[in-house]
Formats: structure tokens, C-alpha cells, sequence
């Protein structure tokens, strides 16, 4: 029987002998970040998983986040920890759906959220995250942007920008929507002295409500630099974890009990521990076309 610490041992003197690189998002569990080479958020490991000297990649994520790491390193043979880790957002648009929206749209220049599949990125201008997004779209010279499919993180930008004009479709996380208004309203009269964190991927209503809204990185960094000492977080749940791990001396409180993404929470331990193995897992491939044309979109994000 092995427990915790074993599993890690194990973990970490396997994927030095098999030159394995593990990725891990950080909405993955705190076991398994202690033993990746690299945690972040999407724009991290989108950068990083191209910078890896590693000949594998292990994406400890879901499946867009794999696809990415091919996308950028498509020599390299990628993994991704669990099959069925999907993003419900990344299935909300078709291929076929976004060629029927821009020709409702031809004047806009399109905007693909990272949570999306390698197929749709073929057909978009820019790639962005919650990270990158304001930054990148800020920068574009197009005046109207078709921004796909997170209408919650495209509203958030384009208050941002108004000189710009915005077109949205009705998608989004599902996770982070089914946070409320009322549940702000709950965690305000509990805890009167914590400052309010949220992702942008949260309702209007919810963000706007925030002392600060941005990505699950600068929602850690925010929490690093602040002087206060208590803090409610509106995104996945394991980052309260993470932030308890990292600052014992500070309190953290979830927004929502809710607020847990399911297909994040696949992937264990054992499963990581099986993927060095070669015995789990699923090795990602993407057509060559498919790869040169998403990279596109995914290059001009990074710059």
C-alpha cells in the first residue's frame, strides 16, 4: 500500500528517467502540483510547454490545454492525463457554426478564447486567455471583434474598451457561471473584511461586484502582494487550497461551494503516476495542417 509521498517519489524519479515534462493547470490538486516541473494558469503553459526541453509533454489539465502543447511543440509526443477531461465550453461552438458567424460578422476580426478545440482556432485571428486578453485585443487594430465563446470574459474586456465594438455569442463556463449574485451577497455578510476575488469567466453581475477580477495567476499574485488578510475566491475551488498552502497566514473562503470544475478533478495522482508509466493517459494528435493554421492564431497571443 503507498501512500501520498510514495506516489510522488515515484512520480518524480520515473519522469526524470523517462525525460517526461509535467504540466499541471492550477485548478489541478495540490498533490499533483507538488509534482509537475511547471503550474500555471492557460497562458503559462502555453507558454511553457513550448520552451520544455523534455521530449514528452504531460498535460495535467484538459484537453484544449494538451491540444495547445502540441499545437506548440508538435515535434514532441504530448499526453494528456485523463481522455475524458474535456471543457464544456470548448464544444459550445462548432467549426460550422463560426464560418455561419462570420459571415453575419465579416466586418469583425475574431477573437477564440483559449478553452476552445485546435479546429476552431483555424479559423480565428487571435488566441488569447483571461491573462492575455485584454492586453492583446487592446493592441489589435481592428475596431470590431467577434469574441468567442465566453460572452461573461467578453463583456469584462470590452467595458474595458470601448472604443471597440463587441459581438458575443450566449457561451461561457458553466462552472463559473452558476456562481450568484446572492452567493456574494452571502459571503459579503460572513466574512465583512475579506476582499472579493473573482475570474472573469463569472457573471456580469458577479464580477462587477469584485474588488478585483482577473486570471486564477493574477488572482495568486494579487493575494502575494496584498497587505489584507482575508480573502473570498470566486474561481475554482483548489485555489483556495493552493492559497492556503502558500500563504498559511492569511484566510481564504470559497465564493461558491460549487465552484468545482469536475473535469479538472479526473485526474489523480495514481493517474499521473500510470501516464509516466505508459500504461494511461491519452497521447494527443493533430492532423499537420490542422496544427499549422491554429498556430496562428495561438503565435500572435504570444508575440
Amino acid at each position: 500500500m503507498f501512500n501520498t509521498k510514495d506516489l510522488q517519489n515515484e512520480i518524480i524519479k520515473l519522469k526524470k528517467e523517462n525525460d517526461i515534462c509535467v504540466l499541471a493547470h492550477s485548478y489541478q490538486t495540490q498533490d499533483i502540483l507538488e509534482v509537475a516541473d511547471f503550474v500555471g494558469d492557460s497562458f503559462a503553459l502555453s507558454r511553457l510547454a513550448s520552451t520544455a526541453p523534455q521530449k514528452t509533454l504531460l498535460m495535467c489539465g484538459v484537453r484544449f490545454m494538451a491540444e495547445t502543447a502540441k499545437i506548440l511543440s508538435p515535434q514532441k509526443k504530448v499526453i494528456l492525463s485523463h481522455p475524458d477531461a474535456g471543457c464544456p465550453m470548448a464544444e459550445q461552438l462548432t467549426v460550422e457554426e463560426l464560418r455561419e458567424l462570420k459571415k453575419q460578422y465579416p466586418q469583425c476580426a475574431v477573437v477564440v478564447y483559449i478553452n476552445s478545440t485546435s479546429e476552431l482556432k483555424t479559423e480565428c485571428d487571435v488566441c488569447v486567455t483571461s491573462a492575455s486578453a485584454l492586453g492583446v485585443v487592446s493592441k489589435m487594430p481592428q475596431k470590431d471583434i467577434l469574441f468567442i465563446p465566453d460572452c461573461n470574459l467578453g463583456s469584462w474586456i470590452a467595458k474595458q474598451l470601448p472604443e471597440k465594438n463587441f459581438h458575443f455569442i450566449k457561451g461561457g463556463c458553466p462552472v463559473h457561471m452558476q456562481i450568484t449574485p446572492e452567493e456574494v451577497d452571502i459571503a459579503r455578510a460572513k466574512h465583512p473584511n475579506a476582499l472579493l476575488l473573482v475570474h472573469p469567466e463569472c457573471l456580469k453581475a458577479v464580477t462587477e461586484r469584485a474588488d478585483f477580477a482577473g486570471s486564477t495567476t493574477e488572482i495568486i499574485n494579487y493575494v502575494a502582494k496584498s497587505d489584507a488578510k482575508q480573502f473570498i475566491i470566486g474561481t475554482d475551488n483548489t485555489i483556495v487550497q493552493h492559497l492556503q498552502f502558500e500563504h498559511p497566514q492569511k484566510e481564504f473562503y470559497p465564493l461558491s461551494k460549487g465552484c468545482i470544475c469536475k473535469d479538472m478533478r479526473l485526474t489523480t495522482l495514481v493517474d499521473v503516476l500510470n501516464c509516466i508509466k505508459g500504461t494511461a493517459g491519452e497521447e494527443i494528435l493533430i492532423p499537420d495542417e490542422t496544427i499549422k493554421k491554429a498556430r496562428i492564431c495561438i503565435d500572435r497571443m504570444l508575440g
